[in-house]
């Protein structure tokens, strides 16, 4: 199978980025995030990346035709023949449009675009239960993996563990309004077009991969 060309949605906390490492694995399809896109042009000095280290140094965001001359940059490399799934962009209909107008005058199109959904009160449960330790950054939950010796790591023995300040449910909440906000009108666009596909992502990773790989058609 070759030349899948996917965009990858899913709230914070949902699995989406477990999934597309499976995907890169599985299928030799690059994942492109916008955000490394942009740390990776700057780095490397291309015109746009030049152009965006200017905009971001003036505390600026960044256009959306900057990234989509990013991505128009970044998908003519050779890692990008055999296709790659696009994730954190489009976040609005004008940059879908934009990315629709990017890729057909490449002669290329999407083939999926795939939402990994899970209600928000099992993302606030799973974010919110996150801690790690301190001493090797082993991951641990509240309710779902616990160390085996109360307070000690099982991976070094270290009794320090921290959660990240920003897995309260306050901020947590208001993440995934952020997302459902963007997101939802992104999925009458794409449904429109019959790419949308909806996965059920509140069940085991390996059975979600296994419908993602139904999906693509493996």
């Amino acid at each position: 199978m070759s030349g899948k060309r996917l965009i990858l949605m899913g709230p914070p906390g949902g699995g989406k980025g477990t999934q597309a490492k499976r995907l890169q694995e599985k299928y030799g399809i690059v994942q492109l995030s916008t955000g490394d896109m942009l740390r990776a042009a700057v780095k490397a000095g291309t015109a746009v990346g030049k152009q965006a280290k200017e905009v971001m140094d003036a505390g600026k965001l960044v256009s959306d035709d900057l990234i989509v001359a990013m991505i128009s940059e970044r998908i003519d490399e050779p890692d990008c023949a055999n296709g790659f799934i696009l994730d954190g962009f489009p976040r609005t209909v004008p940059q879908a449009e934009a990315l629709d107008k990017l890729l057909s005058s490449k002669g290329i199109a999407l083939d999926k675009v795939i939402e990994v959904a899970v209600p928000d009160a099992k993302l606030i449960e799973r974010i919110t239960g996150r801690f790690t330790c301190a001493k090797c950054g082993e991951g641990y939950h509240d309710k779902f993996k616990q160390p085996q010796k109360a307070g000690v790591c099982d991976a070094c023995g270290g009794t320090d563990f921290t959660r990240r300040a920003d897995d309260n449910e306050e901020t947590v909440t208001s993440r995934l309004k952020a997302y459902h906000d963007q997101t939802a009108p992104l999925m009458p666009f794409y449904k429109e077009k019959g790419l949308l596909e909806v996965l059920d992502g509140d069940r085991p990773m390996d059975a979600v991969t296994a419908d993602l790989e139904r999906v693509l058609g493996s």
